[in-house]
């Protein structure tokens, strides 16, 4: 069996929160939509819908909004609204994720993103990223509708990895969110989290402030050791 205590065989990184600070951007077409319908948008809402599916979120639109609201309409609206900012600005990174990507490349590790935007809205963030890595960014990717089960359950995960051709128990994976972490750790990955805002429970992770100044390599160390994989 190959000795991985030192380095993943693939790293699995989530987009919205993780890399880049997207939050504002869908909230503000959160916002531009329900005001659309007559109807309002709290911060309760976006917090009860972070990391989930588009379809949870659009669901959860459309019963705040009422019976003339259908979760496939507000779904469409919402996507129109988040690829038309994203494609009109840059990336918000966040602390060390440019940085971070580029260690995975320059290490040669398999490289995953793995979220639950729709496939319009990734490639719509990938073409200013590559832009910022100097490359492609990842090897794989798994979108929310490209799998039969969103986040938080494990399939997400589980593709990727299989995509890339290894172990989800070899991969470390990096989420921000609570569902997130529920779906890499239902998919057996070596999860690290990076929270923006919520609590989430370190038990079966390791949790980090932020990206900033951190190789793969170490935070696969830190994360193993934090679970005593190695003892």
């Amino acid at each position: 069996m190959m000795d991985r205590s030192h380095a993943p065989a693939g790293v699995l990184v989530d987009l919205d929160g993780t890399l880049v600070d997207s939050e504002p951007v869908w909230w503000e077409a959160q916002n531009e939509v329900m005001t659309s319908w007559g109807s309002s948008w709290s911060t309760a809402d976006h917090t009860h819908c972070l990391g989930g599916p588009l379809e949870r979120v659009s669901g959860h639109m459309a019963e705040r909004i009422g019976p003339q609201a259908r979760p496939q309409e507000i779904g469409q609206q919402l996507l129109v609204a988040v690829e038309t900012r994203i494609r009109s600005q840059r990336p918000r990174w966040q602390p060390g994720a440019v940085d971070f990507l580029r260690a995975c490349r320059r290490a040669a590790i398999p490289t995953g993103l793995v979220t639950a935007a729709w496939r319009s809205l990734v490639d719509a963030s990938l073409e200013r990223m590559r832009v910022d890595i100097g490359a492609e960014p990842f090897d794989v990717v798994v979108t929310g509708d490209s799998v039969s089960s969103g986040k938080p359950h494990a399939e997400p995960y589980e593709t990727a990895a299989r995509a890339i051709g290894v172990a989800t128990r070899d991969c470390l994976a990096v989420e921000d969110s609570p569902t997130g972490v529920q779906s890499a750790l239902a998919a057996g990955c070596v999860v690290v989290a990076v929270p923006q805002g919520v609590r989430i429970d370190g038990s079966s992770l390791l949790i980090v402030d932020s990206l900033e100044n951190r190789q793969p390599q170490d935070l696969w160390r830190d994360a193993r050791r934090h679970l005593r994989l190695d003892a």
